[in-house]
């Protein structure tokens, strides 16, 4: 796998940022905000490491993490954003999620809090804009949100016979509302109807994968959410078993027996935040860091997948794909 960097759209000066731990004199302490299970997303957690490790931190030697999981519980969040608080972290990750995002921006005007996720930060609230995010916040964000259009239309030519299209979305999550948005808007670009399906709870997925067939969906995009990032596996093995072809945002999904997926390598975005983060600790200040965004996004294709389904990868396809599992 080739390394996806991220481009940050201004350079960040350096200058002091009253850290608790710094003054206290003690090691640094950060918290990590998760919406999520920690099972599923150890490979972006050791990413995260690595990114600290590149700014001259390593948990256990000279800097401490204080972890909090909200288990796909998003009303849980508020609390464990205010304890993380209450503990005077120096610094909050907030990864993977915008609701965790939220929470963290909601628990605090002071603490530094570097975002990893695909929703816009600045129509949510986070920074004041992209270049000088103003305040406490910064990170990064995949623009997961805006690649709809483009999986839909990767999924058309994958798959042309498909003459309905579905798109399952978390409606708990705050981008869902932009989410449906762009999937009622990419229906008149592919020409096909696009049926929007919800899903907020593991058993909510079940039913609605049972439901395809019914609904005469032929080809399905899973919209980005943690929800879903939490349940890959479950996904792949639904959408072979009814025998639809779906799509995702990240490469875990077709390393996992998935189809197809096509968006920034979340990864890479999170070794990202983990050098925003160590930059912070040395005395950067977060609002002059700016959210950075993808320079490059990845297509992969599952071969054997493919040929389950009974599906030719077509010689456009192959060409451009950054990776072809067989």
């Amino acid at each position: 796998m080739r390394r996806r960097h991220f481009i940050t759209l201004l350079g960040g000066a350096a200058a002091a940022w009253p850290l608790a731990a710094r003054a206290q004199g003690q090691m640094p302490v950060i918290g990590y905000l998760y919406l999520g299970s920690p099972e599923p997303v150890t490979n972006r957690l050791a990413a995260f490491r690595k990114g600290l490790s590149e700014t001259g931190f390593t948990e256990g030697r000279n800097l401490d993490i204080e972890y909090r999981w909200g288990h796909n519980e998003p009303e849980r969040l508020p609390e464990l954003a205010a304890d993380l608080v209450r503990r005077r972290v120096a610094v909050i990750a907030a990864l993977g999620s915008t609701p965790a995002a939220i929470a963290a921006k909601a628990a605090t005007s002071t603490i530094p809090i570097v975002f990893a996720s695909g929703g816009d930060p600045v129509q949510y609230g986070l920074v004041a804009n992209l270049n000088r995010p103003g305040g406490n916040v910064t990170g990064l964000t995949d623009i997961a949100n805006d690649l709809l259009p483009k999986l839909l239309g990767l999924m058309q030519e994958l798959v042309p016979q498909a003459v309905r299209f579905g798109v399952l979305v978390n409606p708990s999550n705050p981008v869902a509302a932009s989410i449906i948005a762009e999937a009622q808007q990419a229906a008149s670009v592919i020409s096909r109807p696009v049926e929007v399906l919800t899903a907020s709870s593991n058993g909510d997925i079940d039913v609605a994968f049972a439901g395809l067939a019914q609904r005469r969906i032929d080809a399905l995009v899973i919209a980005p959410d943690t929800l879903f990032t939490n349940r890959i596996s479950q996904l792949a093995t639904l959408a072979t078993y009814h025998r639809v072809p779906a799509s995702f945002w990240t490469r875990e999904y077709p390393q996992v027996g998935g189809l197809m997926s096509y968006g920034a390598n979340v990864t890479d975005r999170d070794r990202q935040a983990g050098i925003y983060v160590g930059r912070i600790l040395k005395g950067e200040k977060p609002a002059d860091l700016p959210v950075m965004r993808p320079t490059k996004l990845e297509l992969i294709i599952n071969l054997h997948t493919a040929r389950t389904l009974g599906l030719t990868v077509p010689p456009s396809l192959l060409a451009i794909a950054d990776e072809v599992i067989e």
